[in-house]
């Protein structure tokens, strides 16, 4: 196990979970976090043993942000050469499942990383929000796009260029997160959920993954064909035999990724 700087890299059963460890700057998200999570998440996603990912920060911040002072003095020229934002890419590369455990703050980076995950359990403490209006700078790394989608154009405008924060029971209710709990139990919420998606057959989960985000990301046509080919393919899997055979004699399914 590498020895992580900002980072705290776990496993329960099936389930790989990585921590942001900033306390102090509120997990703001500089260049060092941001390569030892994807490192530990690229190592959970290769791993066999692992079929759901959690990402979370702490009970104050999940993610308060990018790291201003990486930033602040930066010109264009540099952040072109820099091209951090294509980092990000590496998260829509992951395979497997990616929850995202969020409670206290989410802002900024810090929101478009959760956005970037695939389902998000929030604490009754979350607070979602772009505030970059207040820097003088907009989203960069998916924000304008993902926060549209995800609740609607109007309330993202206002979010985004009014630095609206949302409470967690408004962003369930507009479509932003799958559920909300107690700071207490929020993460063993987002543990479980990730437990239950592990559990599944993993080719199907995988493709089920891409499809999904191709709907999300594709004209309706193409996400239409690439599911299509996606569930033809997956007739051609043990697990797809197995699980149905197992539905027929009334029996668990006993699936082996295969």
């Amino acid at each position: 196990m590498p020895d992580y700087q900002h980072i705290l890299s776990e496993t329960h059963g099936r389930v790989g979970l990585v921590r942001f460890n900033r306390p102090k700057a509120l997990n703001a998200l500089n260049s060092v976090l941001m390569e030892e999570m994807f490192m530990a998440l690229e190592a959970f996603d290769r791993d066999a043993e692992i079929g759901c990912l959690v990402v979370t920060g702490s009970e104050r911040a999940f993610a308060a942000g990018a790291d201003i002072t990486e930033m602040a003095e930066a010109s264009a020229v540099d952040m072109l050469l820099r091209d951090n934002g294509a980092r990000w890419d590496r998260l829509r590369r992951l395979k497997k499942p990616l929850i995202a455990a969020v409670s206290g703050f989410c802002l900024g980076g810090g929101c478009e990383l959760a956005m970037g995950c695939d389902m998000i359990v929030a604490s009754e403490s979350a607070r979602f929000g772009q505030p970059e209006i207040n820097l003088g700078v907009i989203p960069g790394a998916g924000g304008t796009q993902r926060l549209t989608r995800a609740v609607g154009k109007p309330l993202a405008m206002e979010m985004i260029l009014n630095a609206r924060f949302l409470t967690a029971e408004e962003a369930a209710r507009f479509g932003l997160v799958n559920r909300v709990a107690p700071v207490e139990t929020y993460l063993e919420e987002a543990l479980a959920l990730a437990q239950a998606i592990a559990a599944r057959a993993p080719l199907a989960v995988r493709l089920a993954k891409e499809a999904v985000n191709n709907a999300f990301e594709t004209y309706l046509a193409d996400g239409l064909a690439d599911e299509r080919r996606a569930f033809y393919f997956l007739f051609s899997t043990e697990d797809q035999k197995e699980g149905m055979r197992a539905f027929v004699e009334k029996r668990p399914a006993r699936w082996t990724g295969s």
